[in-house]
């Protein structure tokens, strides 16, 4: 079982930048691959950014394509996400999630274990 545990949340203005973590305990960190998603209030949790077990490959939401980068230290038990130019309608509560089965995975249900989640908030 792995436990996740997000940090990095915050208030910032649009356009600013923020930078998520994400610590995972056990042993077996580098067995999973790690995705972020996000729920905004009302809305369905939405894919943010995957990264495969040896980082070699990144997917990312079209929504967040070419904003956000994110990256994995399997040494660390550590993932992060790195957003640049938010806007407004970034704002949503980020969750931290691991999953086994296939490279990454973009679909809410390959993966297994999940975080409680860090606010973030954009301010226009």
């Amino acid at each position: 079982q792995v436990q996740l545990v997000e940090s990095g949340g915050g208030l910032v203005q649009a356009g600013g930048s923020l930078r998520l973590s994400c610590a995972a305990s056990g042993r077996t960190f580098s067995s999973y691959f790690m995705g972020w998603f996000r729920q905004a209030a009302g809305e369905e949790r939405e894919f943010v950014a995957a990264v495969s077990r040896t980082g070699s490959r990144t997917d990312y939401g079209d929504s967040v394509k070419g904003r956000v980068t994110i990256s994995r230290d399997n040494a660390k038990n550590t993932v992060s996400l790195q957003m640049n130019s938010l806007k407004p309608e970034d704002t949503a509560v980020y969750y931290c999630a691991a999953g086994s089965s296939g490279l990454t995975g973009v679909q809410l249900a390959k993966y297994l274990y999940w975080g409680q989640g860090t606010q973030v908030t954009v301010s226009s």
